[in-house]
């Protein structure tokens, strides 16, 4: 690809004009964006919006796209007038549960660096004077959210861009995407008389490109099919409307100002907000802003009305994200808005809309190149929000080959095969916009559709009463109430066995989707043994003549070694940034398993793998694996195999292949739970079998099933990392602790960019009471960093949470606090590892 390749964009909403703007003033300046409707409102998401841009997140990702967004667009003018009102955010509770979740919202709001502060009820109603302030509890404000006028916004940048050498064509419908040898050459499409969507055809035109992205919204999926790529986002119709004029608020400066600027009224200029603040009433789904003497009102309250593309499709009119307002579907959200404000019980619903926006089956943008056509790329289901940011992140991910947002949450090829399905991709984004203001656990499963994947060991799973969680699709259990009689046997027989429960350690929060089981769960893996299930671990084979140099050319480590050794490693991006962490076992000469995180790791695998020589191949689905972990997992182990198990003929870190009574295994020496054992691979078709051959034979050994809650507990005293959770790619190796897995005596991708100081460091902290994650650390009174994992060491009987803080902080010894609902949390920076740090244990 040249230098200064060719770029199309399909679509000139929000999304596309800001990624011309971004290309451009990067230097990549042949930039064409092609829109079937007008410019540039153009009749998607960004025409009808209400530009409202809350910036506080639970990611870290996705508040950091807003806070560009908000920097970015502050500074935007078009003709004169701002395109961003800075009037701020307030975020009402009128319930204890969501006052208690605005203390959280402004832990997270701290963590990410937005100013933000906790407020009573009489402030409130300072900043928004039609409130009832007797049902209010408090509010969280944050000072730098505000209405950004899509329209105008898009406009800014595509003018900026234009200026810079960028192209946009209005009434150009794309209708194919050219392709050859596996990568993209262009678009054709359809042109349309007047530049419009509703004219008539006048013939079509192909545009060559080098890359192309789709940023068409809720089209994407339609446009993805042209390509061949599934996008999974879901069409959802979401309503709006506008109160009459109301006359607590008529002759304000708001007011004056908004009939001067003689506008629709959905944008941003200076009278638009009137100095009010966008307003959230989540207990009740609802969302309020001012137009000058009116209230507009957004509610999620009412059923997910999706819209099929082809629905979409068949409207030729100037907006056809717009579909006709229900307005018995608003009434209850009409009701609720009125006792919250009661002078809206003196009007009614006015100028109301049904307008399509898009949401996928996690919540997160798409975005990404396709797996199958290179060159291809979306920027899909990305709200106003979030939009200058996305276009950034993608912008950088294109000229630099990698983006500074840590972009893994939002990854197009995140999904699993069974998640892509458009019949989860329906439910799940219906469920999602059910739940978008719901106050949701950070360990809450979506109900349904459950169960989509198991592992051959679940149905004796659930004859050992597992609690199940969900994760990629997989039943992944989290606790065993078979074990409730391990937990008595321990409360009675083990001294002080409350604080190796740790209950006491836990609130109400921290103990959702927890049992004290887990405890002795974990008892049993430290003193016993216990089978873990490890079929959700993504497997991939990399095979062929050329697989050990392809995998020491991707990852950190020596992983040429001979076959029958198992090496840990890392992915690294060409920023040096942490990928991926894996596990790579070289099962032959020219065959390798490769233990990964999940789908994006596959999808990086095969971008990179060379043409010939090199396969890589998904195998999860057609095998399984159980860890069998624990003191005794050798003497339960060694009677039912062929193999020798001892520590001089199996050490640590390698692998061998047998049998385990009659079933043909794979048996790695790797323990993610720092005890003795091994993870034992096997066929799916063989994996009931092999479940029970070893609950069998562990009877006499104490075995215990043991779930997800025991082994987040134990992988946290040893110190081993969760990527995604602990690092992502903004992290390097160094910084994370995992500076042995890096071997600098050969090359491998992103081995340019690392070195240099250390400014920050992920260290383990000893805490007074159990913490979720994403809570921010003090040090001297100030922020200075935030949780990633954070679990109760049931061996160590203490709650321990993992945390990022700057270099001068990360000294063992060190006090900090953690705020947890607002409470400051006593802590304290501990050595790691915090248990067996000598290894004895596990290579025994």
């Amino acid at each position: 690809m040249a230098d200064r390749p060719r770029v199309v964009i399909i679509g000139a909403g929000i999304v596309g004009c800001a990624l011309a703007d971004e290309l451009t003033s990067r230097g990549w300046n042949d930039v064409t964006v092609l829109e079937q409707g007008s410019l540039f409102a153009a009749g998607g998401s960004s025409s009808h919006a209400p530009g409202l841009v809350f910036q506080t997140n639970a990611s870290k990702t996705m508040t950091e796209f807003a806070a560009y967004t908000v920097a970015k667009y502050r500074e935007l003018s078009l003709d004169g007038r701002p395109c961003f009102s800075r009037v701020g955010g307030l975020e009402v509770a009128t319930t204890p549960e969501r006052w208690l979740d605005l203390h959280r919202k402004h832990g997270w709001a701290t963590s990410w660096g937005v100013e933000s502060e906790l407020v009573g009820p009489a402030r409130c109603a300072e900043l928004w004077p039609l409130l009832d302030a007797s049902l209010v509890h408090g509010g969280f404000h944050v000072p730098s959210d505000g209405l950004a006028d899509a329209v105008r916004c898009g406009e800014a940048q595509a003018r900026r861009a234009a200026g810079r050498g960028a192209r946009f064509l209005p009434g150009h419908r794309v209708v194919a995407v050219e392709r050859r040898g596996g990568r993209v050459t262009g678009v054709t499409a359809e042109v349309s008389e007047g530049g419009t969507a509703g004219g008539a055809p006048t013939g079509r035109v192909t545009v060559p490109a080098d890359v192309v992205v789709c940023a068409a919204g809720f089209w994407g999926p339609a446009v993805g099919e042209l390509a061949g790529l599934t996008v999974p986002l879901l069409p959802l119709a979401h309503q709006y409307a506008r109160s009459g004029p109301l006359p607590a608020l008529a002759g304000s400066r708001g007011a004056r100002a908004v009939r001067d600027l003689a506008r629709d009224g959905n944008g941003a200029g200076e009278g638009a907000g009137a100095g009010w603040p966008i307003l959230r009433h989540q207990d009740r789904d609802l969302y309020f802003r001012r137009h000058g003497d009116r209230v507009g009102v957004g509610s999620y309250a009412h059923r997910p009305m999706p819209v099929r593309q082809d629905e979409i499709a068949a409207r030729a009119t100037t907006m056809p994200s717009v579909q006709a307002f229900t307005s018995a579907d608003f009434e209850p959200a009409w009701r609720d808005a009125a006792e919250l404000m009661p002078v809206l019980g003196e009007s009614k619903p006015e100028e109301g809309i049904n307008g399509i926006f898009s949401f996928t089956p996690d919540g997160f943008p798409l975005i990404g190149e396709a797996p199958e056509l290179a060159g291809f790329w979306v920027a899909e289901a990305v709200w106003v929000t979030h939009s200058a940011g996305v276009a950034r992140a993608l912008a950088e991910w294109l000229v630099d080959g990698r983006s500074t947002f840590d972009l893994h949450e939002c990854e197009l090829n995140r999904f699993e095969e069974v998640q892509l399905a458009p019949a989860y991709v329906a439910e799940r984004g219906g469920q999602n916009f059910a739940e978008v203001y719901d106050i949701v656990h950070p360990l809450q499963p979506m109900e349904s559709p459950r169960p989509v994947r198991t592992s051959p060991f679940h149905p004796r799973q659930r004859e050992l009463g597992a609690f199940f969680l969900e994760g990629a699709g997989w039943e992944r259990p989290h606790w065993f109430e078979a074990n409730a009689a391990l937990l008595d046997d321990l409360v009675r027989h083990e001294p002080g066995a409350g604080t190796i429960v740790g209950a006491e350690a836990r609130d109400t929060w921290a103990s959702r989707y927890w049992s004290p089981i887990a405890a002795a769960e974990a008892w049993a893996t430290r003193n016993r043994a216990a089978l873990y299930d490890m079929t959700p671990l993504k497997r991939i084979e990399v095979a062929g003549p050329g697989a050990a140099a392809f995998l020491q050319r991707m990852t950190t480590n020596n992983v040429d070694r001979p076959p029958g050794a198992v090496a840990y490693t890392l992915l690294l991006d060409a920023g040096g940034g942490i990928r991926s962490d894996l596990t790579v076992a070289r099962l032959g000469e020219e065959r390798f398993q490769v233990g990964a995180n999940g789908n994006l790791d596959l999808a990086w695998l095969r971008r990179h793998a060379p043409p010939e020589g090199v396969s890589v191949r998904d195998v999860t689905a057609g095998t399984c694996c159980v860890g069998v972990w624990g003191p005794s997992a050798r003497d339960l182990l060694q009677p039912l195999t062929d193999l020798d198990l001892s520590n001089g003929a199996f050490p640590y870190f390698t692998l061998k292949s047998g049998y385990v009574g009659q079933v043909p295994v794979t048996m790695m020496r790797l323990s993610y739970v720092g005890e003795l054992g091994w993870e034992v691979y096997a066929t799916a078709d063989v994996g009931a079998r092999l479940w029970d051959l070893l609950w069998e034979a562990g009877r006499e050994h104490g075995l215990a099933a043991a779930g997800r809650a025991a082994f987040n507990s134990l992988r946290l005293e040893k110190g081993y990392r969760l990527w995604g959770v602990d690092m992502t790619p903004e992290h390097r190796p160094q910084e994370a602790g995992l500076g042995w897995a890096v071997r600098m005596g050969k090359d491998f991708v992103g081995r340019g960019a690392l070195g240099g100081r250390t400014l920050r460091r992920l260290v383990p902290l000893l805490t007074e009471r159990v913490v979720m994650g994403r809570e921010p650390v003090f040090h001297e009174g100030r922020a200075a960093g935030h949780v990633t994992s954070a679990a109760y060491g049931h061996t160590l009987r203490r709650a321990i949470a993992y945390a990022w803080l700057p270099a001068g902080a990360a000294v063992p010894g060190t006090a900090v606090e953690v705020e947890y609902f607002g409470r400051r949390v006593p802590a304290e920076v501990a050595a790691e590892p915090l248990f067996d740090p000598d290894m004895s244990r596990i290579k025994r």
